[in-house]
């Protein structure tokens, strides 16, 4: 039991998967009443990665799995979590798809549904797994196929959704590099971001969002940084959820980010992929070298239900 009281876990490695299919906002201009100008004035997005049809929830969760146990050099793990809002199945679940594709010998399979802050909820299921003694190793992984669920003539949404996966390993140590998980919900938004309908479509009251991210985010956000016992100036990597860089950089601003701390951007060349967003933008600047080796990064989603979950990570050494 004293070996579980300092029990701890951090990450090991990053992975990532986006389809091939890229879609410009000039090619948008074409389908809906929209123009590149109009969407990078009011999302700064420029393009998004768009599923084919061999690309789905579990087979993009499962790439950017492996890529992730590749980069941190695991072969096998003892839990797999997988969060998703875009999953077509009940049961199999998504995750234990993952276990059998990547024939990870009966690892448990858990899939997380809280939209947008997913990949952060499912993190704090999988630290909590590991410091408990349930996993000594986990795979954390989001995948979306937003394009599925998206009305392609409404172009308040059609411009903001996108396909891709992003993942994590995380690993038994004997200090934490993963700090306990702020999470909750917004009563009263409720409904300001939901899947619903048949067929099932998303849609969103885009003004009660932006007014909560620029009233409200930066007070949990900050609490995040508390519960860790971290400063903001102590902070090396900020990865928001990818919703739009007209939120992403106000929320920025108000934590006081420096020109010495990196902010994640991937929303430009992504678009919004809900639960794969956070883990996608981190995988991606992770892969191309541009964050240091044992940094610390906040993570902090916000969304659909309307739930968010935030905590810091010291990155892979």
């Amino acid at each position: 039991m004293k070996d579980l009281q300092r029990r701890g876990s951090r990450l090991l490695g990053f992975g990532h998967f986006q389809p091939e299919r890229v879609l410009t906002n000039d090619e948008l201009a074409t389908m809906v009443e929209t123009s590149d100008e109009w969407i990078r004035e009011r999302t700064g997005i420029r393009e998004r990665h768009i599923a084919g049809p061999d690309d789905s929830v579990a087979s993009m969760a499962a790439a950017a799995g492996r890529a992730a146990l590749d980069d941190a050099a695991v072969s096998s793990v003892d839990l797999v979590i997988v969060a998703s809002t875009t999953a077509t199945d009940r049961s199999p679940n998504t995750a234990g798809r993952v276990v059998a594709e990547l024939g990870l010998d009966g690892a448990a399979a858990i899939d997380v549904n809280t939209a947008c802050s997913g990949f952060e909820y499912a993190l704090g299921v999988a630290d909590q797994a590991v410091r408990a003694g349930s996993a000594d190793t986990a795979l954390v992984i989001g995948s979306e196929t937003l394009s599925a669920i998206t009305d392609w003539t409404d172009r308040s949404t059609c411009v903001l959704t996108a396909d891709g996966a992003g993942a994590v390993v995380i690993g038994a140590a004997d200090e934490s590099g993963i700090s306990p998980v702020v999470w909750g919900t917004v009563p009263g938004l409720t409904e300001a971001v939901k899947v619903s309908g048949d067929p099932q479509r998303f849609s969103q009251d885009g003004r009660q969002i932006l007014r909560w991210a620029l009233k409200d985010a930066t007070g949990i956000a900050e609490r995040v940084l508390e519960v860790a016992g971290v400063t903001r100036e102590e902070i090396d990597v900020f990865a928001f959820h990818q919703a739009n860089l007209r939120i992403i950089e106000p929320l920025a601003r108000s934590l006081g980010v420096t020109d010495r701390q990196i902010v994640i951007h991937d929303v430009e060349v992504s678009g919004n992929t809900s639960a794969a967003s956070v883990p996608l933008g981190l995988s991606k600047a992770w892969h191309r070298g541009e964050l240091p080796r044992g940094a610390k990064a906040m993570l902090f989603g916000f969304g659909g239900g309307f739930a968010y979950a935030g905590q810091v990570v010291e990155l892979p050494r």
